[in-house]
């Protein structure tokens, strides 16, 4: 559980510094129980320019000439279908959902996670997904600073500040919040194109 609050920490204070590409959707729930949602999806495309079947290392060409060489692990079964030219597409989508709940309520508090690869003999690809929940309960709130203290289950204690300081009207010092952190990503290979 430690792990989680910790990673939930690091996610929180780096959503609240307005990352690129993140929404805010509008608070969902009664105005008693406001929700706040922060989503975030990156796409990108490289293509295959060597490959180590060996050491089982891929060397991947972005769209602005970059390489990258990483090592693929042996969960990637089909690594040798893999051909040079290839087109590789990574599919990352990020969200974190901060819910103030009645005082008491059951913990949602735990972790799930899903993998999923190609079949033996499909083009390689798979996807992974992790969902993360933990409560916290808020210590203090500081609107000149925009800033709000939260109480992890194990009694550490994050300062983060407000994207939209606006929120910290809905939440007051006692306040349990249910933070759901959700993370997915998915590895699609395409054949190379024929000249």
């Amino acid at each position: 559980m430690k792990k989680v609050w910790i990673l939930t920490s690091v996610f929180v204070l780096v959503l609240s510094l307005a990352a690129a590409g993140a929404q805010e959707k509008k608070a969902q729930g009664t105005s008693e129980r406001p929700k706040v949602v922060k989503e975030r999806t990156a796409v990108m495309t490289a293509t295959v320019e060597a490959i180590d079947l060996e050491k089982r290392l891929v060397t991947l060409k972005g769209p602005k000439g970059e390489k990258k060489t990483i090592a693929v692990g042996p969960e990637a079964r089909n690594l040798p279908q893999l051909k040079v030219g290839d087109l590789v597409t990574v599919k990352y989508y990020e969200s974190m959902a901060v819910e103030v709940v009645k005082p008491g309520t059951a913990s949602g508090a735990g972790q799930a996670s899903t993998i999923m690869r190609a079949k033996p003999g499909e083009r390689p690809g798979g996807s992974a997904m992790r969902v993360a929940t933990v409560m916290a309960t808020v210590t203090a709130i500081d609107k000149k600073a925009g800033t709000l203290t939260l109480k992890g289950p194990e009694g550490n204690l994050v300062t983060a500040k407000a994207e939209n300081p606006k929120n910290l009207d809905k939440v007051k010092v006692g306040d349990e919040l249910m933070i759901t952190l959700t993370e997915a990503l998915a590895i699609s290979v395409e054949p190379a194109q024929k000249k």
